[in-house]
């Protein structure tokens, strides 16, 4: 039979990470490839007494249809919390709950992009938000990131030639090049944004993860009328509870909240419920300060063992926070060479490709760093370290 498909789905890249994840389930494999936290810091005991409560206390009600924003105390936290950590001021009623911070980019895709609009992204940009919104068939234009955040020039240029129907852009350890966008860089970006037509999407999955450095406010502080600001469970509790929320402007709201009926009619009602147990039952700011330090060490670990056996030549960026490096091999290398390479020496990485929407990259590479122990980080860096220093002899 000759099956008919919508062009948008034959235009939409298959993501190379879930890809790569696919040869890393083989045993023995060192994985620097998928964005995972570290399962051994997921709060099983928590999770399992606040599902016995939820379902003991109120069963019948957490097993029923819901609204589409979502469990109202639930909202009401995540509005406390931005108050209490940024001083901003969020009405629960603007507050909409998803299946993980992935549908937000759907649902911005669905509601903003039509075919042929253009949309703005990092350079490189997470694979994640290219693959969604390339089901909506929207020209990209890349925005490069330079040590600080996105390149003020690059920004001015793309809204004045192409009126970007969004920008969107990950500001705190950035995945995939662990760079965060600086106070100076934020209010810039606002400067040069604020009053065009274009949308600012922050996707702020990785917020509560600095472990160094100073906490920076996030864009939505400076405009808070021209941005969506998205946020996860996935990384402070456990991603297979696939939980996340978004708030928008007014009108932007209430259109996300039209799709997102139209998509699912609600999140989980029942995981909401557990979350929400989780959280006023839990001291959340332990935990999360135990998963800071761990992912510190690994950090630490993986930066040194680069210091200490790459060759000079691979340069790579120091986050403050995330789960995530980027690393820069000498220009006549390759990644993907390294990638076909290393594989067969049981190890995985990101080549740098797929982050890119314009061709680009094809030198560099992301390595993850949350969800392997520092034993396994110091033997799979030094075996890359070794194939790349036998891939400059021309070996």
């Amino acid at each position: 039979m000759n099956y008919h498909f919508a062009s948008r789905i034959e235009h939409t890249p298959r993501s190379f990470i879930r890809e790569i994840l696919k040869v890393t389930e083989e045993p023995g494999v060192i994985s620097f490839a998928g964005g995972l936290p570290n399962p051994g810091l997921f709060p099983v005991n928590g999770i399992l007494d606040a599902a016995r409560d939820v379902l003991k206390e109120d069963g019948p009600r957490a097993l029923q249809y819901a609204t589409t924003e979502g469990y109202r105390p639930l909202r009401e936290y995540i509005a406390r919390f931005y108050q209490e950590r940024h001083q901003i001021s969020l009405s629960p009623d603007n507050i909409l709950i998803t299946n993980g911070s992935q549908q937000c980019l759907d649902l911005v895709g669905k509601v903003l992009v039509n075919s042929g609009d253009t949309v703005a992204i990092e350079r490189p940009g997470y694979l994640g938000a290219i693959q969604a919104f390339s089901l909506y068939e929207p020209s990209f234009e890349g925005i490069t990131l330079a040590g600080d955040g996105p390149d003020p020039a690059a920004v001015e240029r793309v809204i004045r030639d192409y009126a970007p129907v969004m920008f969107y852009g990950v500001p705190n350890f950035q995945n995939p090049s662990g760079v965060t966008y600086s106070a100076r860089a934020r209010k810039e970006l606002a400067g040069i944004m604020e009053g065009t037509g274009t949308l600012y999407v922050e996707d702020d999955a990785y917020g509560e993860l600095r472990f160094m450095g100073e906490p920076v406010p996030p864009v939505y502080s400076y405009m808070p009328d021209q941005v969506i600001l998205t946020g996860s469970f996935s990384k402070i509790i456990a991603p297979g509870l696939r939980m996340g929320w978004m708030t928008a402007p007014g009108p932007v709201f209430s259109a996300l909240v039209t799709a997102k009926q139209a998509t699912d009619l609600h999140s989980n009602y029942l995981t909401q419920r557990i979350i929400h147990r989780f959280l006023i039952d839990n001291d959340v700011s332990r935990h999360i300060d135990t998963i800071r330090d761990a992912y510190r060490r690994q950090r630490d670990v993986m930066v040194k063992t680069i210091e200490e056996t790459f060759p000079e030549e691979v340069t790579f960026t120091r986050p403050e926070g995330g789960m995530f490096l980027w690393a820069s091999l000498p220009e006549r290398l390759r990644a993907m060479d390294l990638f076909n390479r290393a594989i067969r020496e049981q190890v995985a990485f990101v080549p740098g490709d797929p982050f890119y929407t314009d061709g680009g990259g094809t030198n560099s590479m992301r390595l993850n760093f949350s969800n392997s122990d520092e034993g396994m980080i110091v033997e799979g860096i030094t075996r890359l370290s070794r194939l790349i220093e036998a891939m400059m002899k021309g070996k």
